[in-house]
């Protein structure tokens, strides 16, 4: 873009999230974070960015379950920024279990936190996009929204709700400059990975390192995990104007998952 941009990042102090993050602000735009986690840490990730890429980079810990808070999160950056041209929805929470003893409460934290908060977030900042001829929305999807896992059921049902979400905010933003994409990774060596492998373990009777070898990775026919900075990159390139006629699309980023 020939000026920076400004963007939301949702579920942004950890994992993917701050990886896609650190890629925009090192491209010289302003970012607004958001989730949860220790405020010291927090607070020196964020002061952390703005120093290094000399860009503004704010923090809001709006709780995603809460469409309330959710507008907030939008109106703190569109009043810290001027505007928000590029929205992640990325937020994401896991829980892994067996369908007969999944818990409800779980079930219904993971839709609204992966897929609901979504739509909140998108329809706060979708009218303004449209009315400027310019917005990038990016739906932070997985492989799991393409394809599924057993003990998964809400997870795989909230990323396969993402993809359709964004077929359809493509078509109802495609006449105005306003793009919307998912992207699709595969396992990605982040703190929510890390927490569902003792979880995977005890649900399927393996050690730890059995299901790193013999379940994450063994989805993935690289044998590698994805690292943060490729998400990162992609979604870069999403927002550039090299990608305006991408839109509607699930970009899997996998090392071949979804291909088998």
């Amino acid at each position: 873009m020939s000026k920076p941009l400004n963007a939301v990042v949702t579920g942004s102090t950890s994992g993917i999230g701050l990886g896609i993050a650190t890629a925009f602000a090192a491209e010289g735009w302003n970012v607004m974070l958001n989730g949860f986690g220790d405020e010291n840490e927090i607070e020196s990730e964020r002061s952390r960015l703005a120093e290094k890429y000399d860009v503004n980079v704010k923090y809001n810990n709006a709780d995603m379950t809460k469409p309330d808070e959710i507008q907030t999160l939008i109106n703190d950056a569109q009043e810290a920024f001027g505007q928000v041209d590029v929205l992640v929805n990325n937020a994401g929470i896991q829980h892994v279990s067996p369908i007969e003893d999944f818990p409800a409460g779980k079930w219904d934290a993971i839709i609204a936190i992966n897929l609901s908060s979504a739509f909140h977030t998108t329809k706060a900042v979708f009218a303004q996009m449209k009315e400027r001829g310019f917005g990038r929305i990016i739906n932070v999807a997985s492989a799991h929204g393409l394809v599924a896992s057993p003990f998964k059921s809400a997870y795989v049902a909230a990323k396969h709700g993402i993809v359709g979400f964004t077929k359809t905010i493509a078509l109802e933003g495609a006449e105005f400059g306003v793009t919307c994409n998912a992207i699709c990774p595969g396992y990605v060596k982040t703190p929510l990975v890390e927490a569902q492998i003792p979880d995977t373990a005890n649900a399927r009777g393996m050690s730890e390192e059995e299901v790193v070898q013999k379940v994450i990775l063994e989805a993935q026919p690289t044998k590698q995990f994805v690292t943060v900075e490729q998400v990162g990159a992609l979604a870069v390139f999403l927002c550039s104007s090299s990608a305006s006629q991408i839109t509607g699309a699930a970009h899997q980023i996998d090392g071949g998952w979804v291909a088998k």
